[in-house]
């Protein structure tokens, strides 16, 4: 069970870089290359929306939420293409979404700022 889950993981991050790739495709409907940017840049993003220190919601977005989405990504990609994606993903690195990072850096401010100013209401 382990080794599959472990073989689970590998795919996931396979298709995560496949995914940026697909964003960044012209031949890829725009619609698809939506989803698949936003889906990649979260997934890449070195920030989780829910830190992992919260009990149960932390992991949530690990565990659910980013394997649904690049499940929901996947399907709107062109099956041929998404073949070509997935081929040149496993012989390159990961990236990293700073962007992303900074946007939900950012949402994280915009958030305590708001709560701070009901407060002093």
């Amino acid at each position: 069970m382990l080794t599959a889950l472990k073989a689970w993981a590998g795919r996931l991050g396979r298709d995560v870089v496949a995914l940026w790739l697909a964003a960044r495709d012209p031949r890829t409907p725009w619609r698809a290359r939506a989803l698949a940017g936003f889906v990649a840049a979260y997934a890449l993003s070195p920030i989780d929306l829910i830190p992992d220190f919260i009990p149960v919601f932390g992991y949530l977005d690990d565990l659910l939420i980013v394997p649904a989405g690049i499940w929901l990504a996947v399907r709107q990609v062109p099956p041929a293409l998404m073949i070509e994606f997935r081929s040149q993903a496993a012989a390159r690195a990961r990236p990293r979404s700073r962007v992303a990072a900074m946007l939900i850096v950012a949402l994280w401010l915009v958030a305590a700022g708001l709560i701070f100013w009901l407060w002093l209401r």
